[in-house]
């Protein structure tokens, strides 16, 4: 284990080229500072500095100049957290679970510009399907959830409508209403409820489907569109301009996107956190 005492030491000995005035600066005598140079190279087993014959001028090795920036690095991390124990400012975690097939830049910008307005906070945020998310709440892992849902499925401190089409590459050719042909979706994981809407939508058709590629992430999916490996359904919000609109599907029932809680009181904290969600999402 290093000494920080002993990194400090080195590093004022490279920044003066001293041991003179590196003692000066630590309040130590020379050979005070030569002892703690000679100990920290016995430790770490290499020559990390270069003395001239007169002994008033001193380099650092390349091993020398290697230990330094890491001593910088450890030292300021000591420093960080010193401060950070010694604050009077009171750091309040909020934990909040957001769906997988959300759209991650978007709720980055947003939860972003909320932990700029509080700088007491620490934000924990947990990734997940709604479903996930929903045992999460149950279970106490976090207090707050963005989730996507049926409409007017349970209480909720906010929602919002989401309107479902079905998309395709723009370049891709999908099957005619009246060909036997498999249609290939791109699907998230089951539990998610735009999957339901189009296997739920395709079944009542009595049109035949397969899936042809799978994804947790919307990212994945949209990019699965893209390319034309399979149709999917996805929010208006989502839909890209290398999608285009599929024709002769199933009309899709809206689905909704609920802010909810664990079902305890919030704390400021917390409430400041789902006004703020709440005004971000309505605007």
């Amino acid at each position: 284990m290093l000494d920080l005492d002993l990194l400090n030491t080195l590093i004022c000995v490279v920044d003066e080229g001293s041991f003179t005035r590196a003692g000066e600066r630590v309040h130590r005598t020379q050979s005070t500072v030569s002892q703690q140079v000679r100990r920290l190279e016995e430790l770490v087993g290499r020559t990390l500095l270069l003395r001239d014959r007169t002994g008033n001028q001193v380099t650092a090795t390349e091993h020398g100049e290697l230990l330094a920036q890491y001593a910088r690095r450890l030292l300021a991390l000591a420093q960080e957290a010193q401060d950070a124990l010694t604050s009077d400012v009171a750091v309040t975690p909020l934990r909040i679970g957001v769906p997988e097939d959300f759209d991650a830049r978007r709720m980055s910008a947003m939860l972003s510009g909320f932990v700029k307005t509080k700088p007491g906070v620490r934000l924990e945020t947990v990734a997940g399907m709604s479903a996930d998310l929903q045992r999460r709440l149950s279970s106490g892992e976090i207090e707050i959830a963005l989730v996507k849902r049926e409409p007017a499925s349970g209480e909720c401190l906010a929602a919002w409508p989401e309107s479902l089409v079905w998309v395709q590459g723009a370049n891709a050719q999908a099957p005619e209403p009246s060909s036997d042909e498999p249609i290939p979706l791109a699907l998230f994981p089951q539990g998610c409820v735009y999957r339901q809407r189009a296997i739920r939508g395709l079944d009542k058709a009595h049109r035949r489907w397969r899936v042809a590629f799978g994804s947790h992430s919307l990212t994945g999916i949209q990019a699965a569109v893209s390319s034309g490996l399979g149709i999917s359904v996805l929010p208006t919000t989502a839909v890209l301009p290398e999608h285009r609109l599929c024709n002769g599907f199933p009309p899709l029932p809206p689905t909704e996107l609920a802010l909810v809680s664990s079902g305890g009181v919030l704390n400021a904290h917390q409430r400041a956190l789902v006004d703020f969600l709440v005004e971000e999402m309505s605007a």
